[in-house]
């Protein structure tokens, strides 16, 4: 493909069945159908003062004892930012239950803090003394509480003696789908919250609903002394339908927390991540759930994985193309900021800034080309630089050029994803 000259067109003013059935049965409305791109041409508007979120990054998973470790290769493509890297800036890995196997996941968790990563942990089981059976599965001892408080410190600090400083730590993996691992109520996880997160020497997340369930957090934002002692609300979303990823109970009460999606794969995981142009799920996803969530981050599951963002050969798949729109250019600490989301059916646009800098991460899901006029307000002359990923190319650079009085014509390529970045 040639790519299009619009310097002249500048104008003036983890794979369980349950997650695949989930998942597909909460595809987003517009996937059923791709219809021609409509001939009017709304102008995307672009308002770098109306600021949202702050966004804090992008990344995923990596379970050393379950699917082996990422090489010193893929750590590289995964954490680095240069040519055919992923950029992600967020690591998550597991709190296992056997300390015998902390030392696993060191190597992977200290590189990505030497490339600027943040890491958080998440446990699925507490050591096993400290649990019982019940009726509804396995939970952890209630006289076992402070102990546990101590098995998470224990980790933190053994991550800390090994040079990963963790960002955050978890109370408990998706307590409402314990089936394999140990379930929590609402009532129990207030009550850690409450009486023995506070001696937990780094940030804490709670309570990562596995459908990003509001009955297991709105007790947490309902409890004054449980949101004290808590830092971060993690969810995972799968199967989580759109119209749900709003919170606005955490928009009222939970100044001063972060919000953080810390686990999905869409739209399955039973599909090849390479597949076209299927893959675009992924990126309109990331747009709804920052749009319409206002999550800060989003995590992948399993980072190398066939339906993963990096294919089991190390290569950059294209569903980990469409985040990389986001993560190799959406730094940790921009701005999501107000545009037109939607300006024609199937074409979504997120954009962020980062002081003068604009990033426009723009999606077209038609069959034919999208042709829209851009306005950033408040911005004069400058250079646009844009990255193409569509059926036969990958997070290729598209072109370069200049603008006056912050506007221009640029044109989706049809089923693409392209990212502009203004200087």
């Amino acid at each position: 493909m040639t790519p299009r000259r619009e310097g002249s067109e500048a104008v003036g003013p983890r794979s369980l069945p349950r997650r695949s059935l989930l998942t597909a049965g909460a595809l987003l409305p517009v996937l059923a159908v791709a219809k021609p791109a409509a001939a009017a041409q709304t102008t995307v508007v672009v308002e770098p003062s109306v600021v949202q979120q702050t966004i804090l990054g992008f990344g995923g998973m990596n379970h050393a004892l379950w699917i082996g470790d990422l090489t010193a290769t893929q750590r590289e493509t995964t954490f680095g930012n240069g040519q055919g890297q992923l950029g992600f800036s967020i690591l998550r890995i597991p709190v296992h239950e056997d300390r015998a196997n902390w030392s696993r996941e060191v190597a992977t968790a200290r590189r990505a803090t030497e490339l600027g990563a943040k890491v958080i942990a998440s446990p699925w089981n507490p050591p096993a003394s400290m649990t019982e059976t019940f009726s509804g599965g396995k939970r952890l001892r209630y006289n076992m509480y402070g102990a546990y408080a101590q098995h998470l410190n224990d980790f933190s600090t053994f991550m800390r003696n090994n040079g990963v400083n963790l960002y955050g730590i978890s109370v408990q993996n998706e307590p409402d789908y314990a089936h394999d691992w140990t379930a929590w109520t609402p009532g129990e996880i207030v009550r850690f919250l409450r009486e023995n997160a506070g001696s937990i020497n780094t940030r804490v997340i709670a309570p990562e609903s596995f459908q990003y369930r509001k009955n297991l957090s709105d007790p947490i934002l309902n409890d004054s002394q449980a949101l004290a002692n808590v830092d971060i609300i993690g969810a995972h979303l799968y199967g989580t339908q759109p119209a749900d990823f709003a919170y606005p109970l955490f928009q009222e009460r939970g100044r001063g927390k972060e919000l953080w999606m810390t686990e999905v794969y869409y739209p399955n995981s039973s599909d090849s991540a390479d597949l076209w142009p299927q893959a675009l799920d992924v990126g309109e996803h990331i747009h709804r759930a920052l749009l319409y969530g206002r999550f800060q981050t989003y995590l992948w599951w399993y980072i190398r994985r066939y339906y993963g963002p990096m294919r089991e050969d190390g290569r950059i798949s294209k569903r980990g193309a469409n985040m990389a729109h986001f993560s190799k250019w959406v730094r940790p600490g921009y701005s999501r900021i107000t545009a037109t989301a939607n300006p024609q059916p199937n074409v979504f646009i997120t954009a962020f800034k980062s002081g003068s800098r604009i990033v426009i991460v723009a999606i077209n899901k038609n069959s034919s080309p999208a042709y829209h006029p851009y306005t950033i307000q408040g911005t004069g002359s400058a250079t646009v630089s844009t990255w193409l990923t569509d059926a036969s190319q990958t997070l290729a650079h598209y072109n370069t050029f200049t603008i006056s009085n912050g506007s221009f014509n640029a044109q989706l390529p049809a089923r693409s994803i392209r990212t502009f970045v203004v200087n």
